[in-house]
């Protein structure tokens, strides 16, 4: 079993503490697939109250000194920016990491990862409201504003509030295998998988009714995706310019179409990679990859790893 703390830091938002509680915590205690999962426990800078950002009080029931025995530390957002992170918690923080733990941070949570010095040199996200001040007040930091999540290796972060759903369903995914993270997703009732690169912000989240023609077009790309497909072409089948296609296409998913399929093909890959033996080459055809190179050149980019190495790590859940 491995072992959890969330940090939570004075004014914390409750809900980026609830998310790794429940979802860490709960989710996976009925989950038959043969692991332990995840003890977690509440920690404060010490053992008793902590202000919340809603106005009342949190009880913690341990300090600092559990971040010395967790394997992860999740650090939730946090009230005022303005004031410093306590020295103690930062010191805690980077002794998590310089004895080989993983700390992970949601929404405002980064600004304490980047006090500790943990994000120097490193990609990261906050919630897109906050990503300038994080910029600003580290500049070391290359704070990437638009993704959901950032992953580089032991030091993750999340943007704001559900995106620290994404973050750990990606945690469990990682950890536990791709059949943990859909159990947990769906006691969730949220996606099993949103990509890291997804944009935080898009005009209009709440997809098309079924009867409009970009929810007809994602539909049929989705079912059609051994078939090769240029903007034009999606166009024509949405019964509008290519124009007016892209503008509606962000406003919907926050991608362009072709961005948009390019990740519906490297998410596709994915799941053939973790639920069947088929050779890459298969794989790359019925995904609508030119070759198995231009699969591995997509997927690598997008995961960090190959689709072999993916396949060792992930597909072992069959």
């Amino acid at each position: 079993m491995q072992s959890v703390a969330v940090l939570a830091l004075s004014d914390v938002v409750l809900f980026d503490l609830a998310i790794p509680v429940q979802l860490l915590g709960e989710t996976l205690r009925d989950f038959g697939g043969g692991t332990d999962g995840y003890r977690v426990r509440v920690c404060g800078l010490r053992p008793g109250p902590v202000r919340t950002g809603s106005g009342f009080p949190l009880v913690a029931e341990y300090g600092l000194d559990e971040l010395a025995r967790a394997d992860t530390v999740v650090v939730p957002g946090f009230g005022d920016l303005t004031e410093p992170v306590p020295e103690a918690a930062r010191a805690a923080l980077r002794a998590v990491y310089e004895r080989g733990g993983r700390v992970a941070s949601i929404c405002t949570g980064a600004f304490a990862l980047a006090a500790a010095g943990l994000l120097d040199g490193r990609r990261a996200v906050t919630h897109w409201a906050h990503a300038a001040l994080l910029a600003q007040r580290y500049p070391a930091v290359r704070v990437d504003p638009d993704v959901l999540y950032v992953d580089e290796g032991r030091v993750l972060t999340s943007a704001g509030l559900a995106a620290g759903i994404d973050l750990c369903l990606h945690l469990v995914r990682r950890d536990l295998g791709p059949a943990a993270a859909n159990h947990a997703a769906r006691r969730m009732v949220v996606p099993p998988h949103r990509d890291g690169g997804q944009a935080q912000f898009i005009e209009r989240p709440v997809p098309g009714r079924p009867g409009d023609d970009l929810a007809q077009l994602r539909g049929y790309l989705t079912e059609a995706l051994a078939q090769p497909h240029s903007l034009a072409s999606m166009a024509v089948r949405a019964r509008m310019s290519a124009r007016t296609l892209t503008r509606r296409f962000r406003a919907e998913t926050g991608l362009s179409p072709t961005r948009w399929l390019l990740e519906q093909r490297v998410q596709r890959a994915r799941e053939l990679l973790e639920t069947t033996d088929l050779p890459i080459t298969a794989i790359a055809h019925r995904c609508g990859f030119a070759s198995p190179l231009a699969l591995r050149e997509q997927f690598s980019r997008r995961t960090g790893t190959t689709p072999g190495r993916y396949r060792e790590v992930f597909g072992a859940a069959r």
